[in-house]
């Protein structure tokens, strides 16, 4: 079974906020899904990024790949927490 990291949309037109989660890479983009380490919304102003980092670590450590998107968000999160 091949885990991916990737988001899920949430919300109604133009007003999209999504939720990172891990899941099966054939399930769909809003199916089903293993776990949810956080969420991205960027209407905010600054957008916000809440993930749970050590969540997402042990995933990664077990095999999920991160898609490019969340590989981003994961780069942009690393710098604002510090």
């Amino acid at each position: 079974m091949a885990v991916r990291i990737r988001l899920k949309r949430f919300g109604t037109k133009k007003k999209v906020h999504w939720r990172v989660v891990v899941a099966d890479a054939k399930m769909p983009r809003d199916g089903r899904f293993i776990e949810e380490v956080g969420y991205y919304d960027p209407r905010q102003d600054p957008p916000r990024i809440q993930l749970k980092a050590e969540r997402i670590k042990n995933w990664i450590s077990k095999g999920a790949k991160p898609t490019e998107t969340v590989q981003s968000l994961l780069k942009k999160f690393a710098q604002t927490s510090r």
